[in-house]
């Protein structure tokens, strides 16, 4: 066990993305809270692609992870082994908590998730893929879902005389249980900004040059089209965190690398470790989902730590998304609105402020007028 203060219980959670970091906060003043992750900082990685065009975005971006518990503790490291209830960390240390909430999350490419550790590092790499971007005549996006056609509305935003190709495989853009008339006004939204779509044909390879960097670019479609850039961004290929699991944990995952849970988040055949994000099979992987996945198993572990309540079980969410095409532009789809919604609730909603606030807000940190603009 870990040790703790008052004999209250000890909870462990791996990685403090959205759902992590949220059931951590919310649980700091009832148990012995020990919050695991390699990076200093929390990436509030919704904003990551107006950063890219826009750098003064990166220091509100990025939320010190040692400014969120008042009385857990944050441990920058790494798991390597979890098997159970038992942890071991890449530095040697090893932890077994009353309760373990596994929150690791995913990998994603550049620039939407940045995978280097230190935010220093991390805000130069983005600062240097501005700096290729910016000096690139002509831009080809290869994914045609939410980031690619976030990027490229961003990307059109900030620099209009640029030339961007967006690419994929499907037939339509933004694949998924969304309705056609969504993908129908942002299509509508893309071409006013003149965004060229590829869509329908598989490239024969990738790039050759590595993404994110100014370099001669050079595809070809299987339908023939020639595709050029100076410069490319890979917009496609999500990896749930779970490589680090053992023994029955790791047969609990699914095809897709995801761990099965039931209806309280609760790992399949585990009964105090549990699973949320992107790395579980409860829902769809968006941070709004894994943001609630979070704030209801701290509800639940509450429950189980005061025995006061009931455990409240997690239902899928409906069809939901905001993409936005810019501070100005983007279309929706919510639960409660009849159809879609427009540029102008996108953006009143998402698009200006990218919800920093609401991640500002965990970490005790001032949300400047500028970016609540």
């Amino acid at each position: 066990m870990i040790e703790n203060a008052g004999g209250r219980p000890s909870v462990v959670v791996l990685g403090g993305g959205y759902g992590g970091h949220t059931v951590a906060k919310l649980l700091d003043d009832v148990a012995d809270v020990t919050l695991v992750d390699p990076s200093d900082s929390f990436l509030h990685n919704l904003a990551a692609l107006r950063a890219l065009v826009e750098p003064e975005w990166l220091d509100r971006i990025f939320l010190p992870y040692e400014r969120l518990l008042a009385r857990g503790r944050f441990l920058r490291d790494r798991a390597v082994a979890v098997d159970g209830l038992q942890v071991t960390l890449a530095s040697g240390t090893r932890l077994e908590p009353d309760y373990l909430v596994l929150a690791t999350g995913s990998s994603y490419p550049f620039p939407a998730k940045i995978d280097e550790a230190a935010s220093e590092a991390a805000k130069a790499k983005v600062r240097e893929a501005h700096e290729a971007l910016a000096g690139s005549r002509s831009v080809l996006l290869i994914g045609a879902g939410p980031v690619g056609i976030e990027l490229a509305g961003e990307i059109k935003s900030t620099f209009p005389d640029k030339h961007v190709t967006l690419a994929d495989v499907a037939p339509d853009i933004l694949a998924g249980p969304f309705d056609q008339a969504l993908r129908d006004e942002l299509r509508a939204q893309l071409d006013k900004l003149g965004v060229e779509l590829k869509l329908g044909s598989p490239l024969r390879e990738l790039p050759g040059t590595p993404p994110a960097t100014a370099a001669p670019v050079a595809v070809t479609t299987e339908a023939g089209d020639e595709l050029s850039a100076d410069i490319w961004f890979r917009c496609f290929g999500v990896t749930p965190h779970t490589g680090y699991l053992r023994g029955s944990l790791a047969e609990s995952r699914d095809a897709q690398g995801h761990l099965r849970v039931d209806e309280h988040l609760r790992v399949r055949g585990h009964d105090r470790v549990f699973a949320i994000g992107d790395m579980a099979d409860a829902d769809r992987n968006m941070a709004a989902f894994a943001r609630q996945q979070g704030e209801l198993l701290a509800q639940n572990l509450r429950t189980l730590i005061t025995g006061e309540g009931e455990m409240t079980a997690y239902e899928r969410r409906p069809a939901m998304i905001l993409v936005p095409l810019g501070p100005e532009g983007g279309a929706g789809q919510l639960p409660g609105h009849d159809g879609i919604v427009g540029p102008e609730a996108t953006a009143e909603i998402k698009g200006r402020a990218m919800l920093v606030d609401m991640s500002a807000a965990h970490f005790d940190v001032p949300v400047s007028d500028e970016s609540a603009a």
